[in-house]
C-alpha cells in the first residue's frame, strides 16, 4: 500500500511537471534589442550591496534569462527539478509544507530550502556559509545527488540544443555561447534583482504606516530579545551560532562544522533572515518547527544546554530566552510586519 500510494503520488508530480514544461517551452520570450540596465529599488537605509557588478552587471536580459534558468527543469539530471520546484514565489521562494528539499527521483535533501530574497546583500549563503559568492551559488543544488543531481556540461549540452536559449544567452551577453559560468552569472543576476522591500515594516521606516499597539510592543521586545542575532535591516548579522537544537539523527547535519571540521562549530547555522517570516514555515535549518509559536516556545523552553552553546542564550543563569505567552504573541505580530506581499505576487519573478 505504501509503494502503490508513493508511486502514485510520483505519477501525480510527474504530470503536474510535464503540464508546466508544456506552458513553459511554449512561452514566447521577447529580449530587449538592445540590452539595458536592470533598475534595482533599494532603499536608502538598507545595507551596501555585497554582489559585484563590475563582474556581472545586471541588465533585463540577463535577469529575463536567469528567471528562465530559475524555472528550467533541465537543470537537472532527469528534467523535473527547478530551482523553482524547491523555491516557491508564494511561499517567499521556500519549499512550503516540506521540512527538507525534495530531488530528483524524490530523493530527500537534508537541509530546509532557505528564502531567496535580498540575495545581492548578503555575505554568505547555504546554511552553513560555504558559498560566499552569489555567482556561485546555484551549483550546489545543481550538482548535489540529493537534489538536480546534474553536472553543468549536462546542462550546457542540454541548453544548446534549444534555439531559444541561444536566442536569450546572446540577447544578455552578445553572442551564442552557452557556458557554466554564464548560466551561473544569469541565475545570480535574478536572484540579485529578488528585493524584498514593502512589507508593513518598511512603510513604518519610510513614516507611511502605523503600527498597532501590539506591533508597537512586539518590536519593543523583539529588539530587547532578539536583535543580538537578527539586527539590522534583513534581520540577520549572518553569523554562525549553536541555539540549543538537538542533532537530528536522520540528516546527520552539524552545520558549520561541516565546513570547518571544527569541533567549536558543531551545530552552528548560519542567522536566517526574519523578512517574510509568515510565508516561510517550516522553520530551522530541517524544518523542525512547522509554526512561529512553536518556535518561541523552544527558545523559551526547550534550548538544550550545549558545549557551545551561543552565549546569547545562557545569560544570568537562564537557558533561552525568557518570553510569556503574551510576550510572544507581541513578537508575532511584530513578525507578520515583515510580511512584503507585493514580493511573493510580483508577476516579473513568477515562471
Amino acid at each position: 500500500m505504501f509503494t502503490m500510494t508513493r508511486m502514485l503520488s510520483a505519477i501525480g508530480w510527474t504530470l503536474i511537471f510535464l503540464l508546466s514544461v508544456v506552458s513553459c517551452s511554449d512561452e514566447v520570450i521577447q529580449p530587449l534589442d538592445k540590452d539595458e540596465a536592470y533598475h534595482l529599488q533599494i532603499p536608502s537605509y538598507f545595507p551596501e550591496m555585497t554582489f559585484d557588478q563590475s563582474g556581472n552587471p545586471i541588465t533585463k536580459n540577463g535577469v529575463e534569462l536567469g528567471r528562465k534558468l530559475f524555472y528550467e527543469g533541465r537543470l537537472s539530471r532527469n528534467n523535473t527539478i527547478s530551482c523553482g520546484f524547491c523555491h516557491i514565489q508564494e511561499n517567499a521562494f521556500t519549499h512550503h509544507g516540506h521540512t527538507v528539499s525534495h530531488g530528483v527521483d524524490d530523493r530527500i535533501g537534508i537541509r530546509n530550502a532557505p528564502a531567496v530574497q535580498n540575495m545581492a546583500f548578503l555575505k554568505r549563503y547555504m546554511w552553513d556559509g560555504v558559498i560566499h559568492n552569489l555567482n556561485e551559488q546555484a551549483i550546489i543544488p545543481i550538482t548535489d545527488a540529493n537534489e538536480m543531481d546534474s553536472s553543468m556540461p549536462e546542462v550546457i549540452s542540454k541548453l544548446n540544443a534549444d534555439s531559444k536559449y541561444k536566442q536569450l544567452f546572446k540577447s544578455a551577453y552578445g553572442d551564442e555561447n552557452i557556458t557554466g559560468e554564464r548560466v551561473l552569472k544569469a541565475l545570480s543576476q535574478f536572484m540579485a534583482s529578488m528585493i524584498s522591500a514593502d512589507s508593513k515594516y518598511d512603510r513604518y521606516r519610510q513614516g507611511k504606516a502605523v503600527f498597532t499597539a501590539g506591533e508597537s510592543q512586539g518590536m519593543t521586545l523583539f529588539q530587547q530579545k532578539c536583535t543580538a542575532c537578527h539586527s539590522g535591516e534583513l534581520f540577520t548579522d549572518e553569523s554562525f551560532r549553536n541555539t540549543g537544537m538537538y542533532y537530528n539523527s536522520q540528516f546527520k547535519d552539524a552545520g558549520r562544522y561541516r565546513v570547518t571540521l571544527d569541533q567549536n562549530d558543531w551545530m552552528k547555522f548560519r542567522v536566517p533572515s526574519l523578512r517574510n517570516i509568515e510565508y516561510t514555515a517550516p522553520y530551522m535549518h530541517d524544518g523542525r518547527f512547522y509554526t512561529l509559536d512553536a518556535v518561541l516556545n523552544f527558545y523559551s523552553d526547550n534550548v538544550e544546554d550545549n558545549a557551545n552553546l551561543d552565549p546569547q542564550l545562557k545569560q544570568n543563569g537562564h537557558i533561552g530566552i525568557p518570553m510569556t505567552g503574551q510576550d510572544k504573541q507581541y513578537i508575532i505580530a511584530f513578525l507578520k510586519t515583515l510580511s512584503d506581499n507585493n514580493f511573493i505576487t510580483n508577476p516579473k519573478f513568477a515562471e
